[in-house]
């Protein structure tokens, strides 16, 4: 991966716009959703998605091109839209979100949605289908990576901490995961609700290569997974500072849209905040 330039980092950036205007629409169109949470795992799916992972919707069976599974499978949003910028649906279809008979629902399904490679939605789960991904290429000796974004309410889950386990004894270091680290979950705080600190020592302590990245910075997201790829012998985890409902000021650290679509006064606001029409 080449470093990014200032031309890049304005493309991810502009990207990262449309993808958050595709997720405010789609949600509003649908009038349900989870807007919050996938706004502030956007521009981390932009940097994987157009500078780091090697993917291309043309051959989606391509056994070289990396993997990426969104274990907070509620973030779809997010998804569908780096997905259609990305060329594999077309971005029209994406005001078909959660519709009936949409190929786009609530949660991503790898059987029906070009470029999905798992089926995601119960927390907790991702992680492991990560991991076995990962193990995979190991076995077969491919050199595909294993990506991953995790949400923060998700990791209160037992699950992840055998996955976590799992993931250190095999020594995986072909997965990187994202902790999309917004702060809140549908019912509050994660720190009032059940608290994950102190969450870096603890994934350093099960054998993750572990860093800290302010999640909307474009450069900082591109060097962690820099480092992450010169790590040998342990899987990393990059610890994702976000706000949930980034790049809507009235979504910004709200909990109420956490699961709830912009009204039609609302969604004007966000298009007009966003640039979009």
């Amino acid at each position: 991966m080449a470093k990014l330039n200032d031309d890049k980092i304005e493309e991810l950036k502009e990207i990262a716009r449309r993808v958050r205007i595709h997720i405010v629409k789609s949600t509003h169109e649908a009038g349900s959703g989870h807007p919050g949470g996938s706004l502030s795992a956007t521009d981390i799916l932009t940097v994987l998605y157009f500078s780091e992972m090697k993917h291309d919707p043309e051959d989606l069976a391509w056994e070289k091109r990396d993997r990426f599974v969104l274990s907070k499978g509620h973030a779809a949003p997010a998804l569908y839209g780096v997905l259609a910028e990305a060329g594999y649906f077309p971005t029209d279809e994406l005001m078909t979100l959660r519709k009936l008979g949409s190929r786009l629902q609530g949660h991503p399904d790898m059987l029906k949605v070009p470029g999905v490679d798992a089926s995601t939605g119960s927390l907790g789960q991702g992680l492991s289908i990560a991991c076995g991904m990962a193990l995979a290429a190991k076995i077969d000796r491919r050199s595909y990576r294993v990506f991953a974004i995790c949400g923060d309410g998700e990791v209160q889950s037992g699950q992840i901490w055998e996955a976590a386990m799992f993931a250190s004894h095999h020594k995986l270091d072909n997965i990187i995961v994202f902790l999309d680290r917004n702060q809140l979950q549908i019912d509050g705080s994660i720190e009032d609700v059940l608290s994950i600190e102190p969450i870096v020592s603890k994934w350093r302590s099960f054998g993750w290569h572990t860093q800290e990245i302010n999640g909307h910075d474009m450069e900082e997201i591109s060097k962690a997974i820099e480092r992450a790829n010169e790590v040998d012998g342990k899987p990393s985890m990059i610890i994702a500072h976000t706000v949930k409902g980034k790049g809507v000021t009235f979504m910004e650290g709200s909990l109420s849209f956490h699961g709830k679509a912009a009204n039609d006064e609302q969604l004007e606001i966000a298009l007009k905040e966003l640039g979009g029409a």
